[in-house]
């Protein structure tokens, strides 16, 4: 590929369906953040990565997404919690609950995904020094978590994007 055409397909100006795209991240990612904040959630930023996730595939796969974070966020912090509670939180307890968590997931069925989310929720819950401790961080993260995908999923619903067909594609 040519670098004038490379250059062509990453600039969002070749593609109106990118700015319109960025607008409704910067909506939804804004406004989970508020409502975080109101709820005077500690670490509000969690719900607008959230919507960020949910906000990056259409509204399709918005869905399958959502259901894969929320169940990867919710598997996180209930072992993180719950392993914090009886073991502590040193570095090899770390590494048994990431084998606790996979085994939870293979046992669940769920996708690769859930499986890394979880990952994430538990190293925060486990690793990340927090006042409330791992229970209140595990609730926490979770809830932010949820706001955030639940903001995603309904902006994604409410301002559909318009499948955008270049010209040539439409006289086949």
């Amino acid at each position: 590929m040519e670098l004038q055409q490379y250059s062509k397909s990453i600039v969002a100006g070749e593609n109106p369906s990118t700015a319109l795209h960025a607008a409704r991240t910067g909506v939804a990612a804004t406004a989970s953040y508020l409502i975080a904040r109101w709820f005077h959630s500690p670490e509000a930023y969690w719900a607008p990565i959230s919507t960020m996730i949910v906000m990056q595939s259409t509204l399709g796969a918005a869905l399958p997404i959502s259901l894969q974070r929320f169940v990867g966020t919710a598997i996180g912090a209930a072992v993180g919690a719950v392993i914090v509670a009886f073991f502590g939180a040193s570095w090899w307890v770390f590494g048994l609950a990431i084998l606790v968590i996979g085994l939870v997931c293979a046992a669940l069925h769920v996708e690769r995904s859930a499986y890394r989310y979880a990952g994430i929720t538990l190293a925060i819950v486990m690793l990340v020094p927090h006042a409330t401790g791992a229970r209140g961080i595990a609730i926490h993260r979770f809830l932010e978590v949820s706001l955030g995908i639940l903001i995603g999923l309904i902006l994604s619903a409410v301002w559909a994007e318009k499948l955008h067909v270049p010209p040539e594609a439409r006289k086949s």
